[in-house]
């Protein structure tokens, strides 16, 4: 896997003060996107476990809240391995953090139809706290949207929607 970008500290996707890590590889394609750049699964830098080092270490100060995946895709079936790498070690070290992970895939149409419980993909959505769902849409663009770029996208509370086999909506 590559990433495009490292961010120690971010406070547009999420909220409270978070780590970013900006995966690179996205099929989605959605005009308007702001990382077309990450479109490209060999853009950036290849995520190694320095760079793994580097994002925990980002972690450990009390004021950051927790860690924002999001790209590029990923929960593209190309990078799940290295993102639930990650998420099960920031679990085990750093349990009082909370993950979100942005994905242009619907949880209950695209996720869910293909998540046994013994897989990847289930593993990984298991250890996401909030999941930001649905491509973006440029028709639906909305500034004062919080955490998300276009109305269509939702946010759901990954790991009770992953329980209950339905949506849990997430409220701040």
């Amino acid at each position: 896997m590559n990433y495009s970008n490292l961010k120690p500290h971010d406070v547009a996707n999420g909220p409270g003060v978070r780590v970013s890590l900006f995966v690179s590889g996205c099929e989605h394609g959605c005009p308007g996107c702001f990382n077309p750049e990450a479109w490209q699964f060999n853009f950036g830098e290849a995520y190694t476990p320095q760079v793994e080092r580097r994002v925990l270490s980002a972690l450990e100060p009390d004021y950051i809240r927790g860690l924002t995946l999001l790209g590029g895709e990923p929960l593209h079936p190309s990078n799940r391995a290295a993102v639930l790498g990650l998420a099960e070690r920031v679990r085990r070290e750093l349990p009082g953090k909370d993950i979100w992970c942005y994905t242009g895939y619907l949880f209950d149409k695209e996720l869910l139809p293909e998540c046994p419980e013994s897989g990847t993909l289930h593993r990984l959505l298991s250890l996401i706290d909030v999941l930001v769902d649905g491509r973006f849409v440029l028709a639906r663009k909305n500034l004062n949207l919080r955490f998300r770029g276009s109305s269509n996208q939702r946010i759901l509370r990954c790991r009770e929607s992953l329980e209950a086999g339905d949506l849990i909506f997430w409220e701040s």
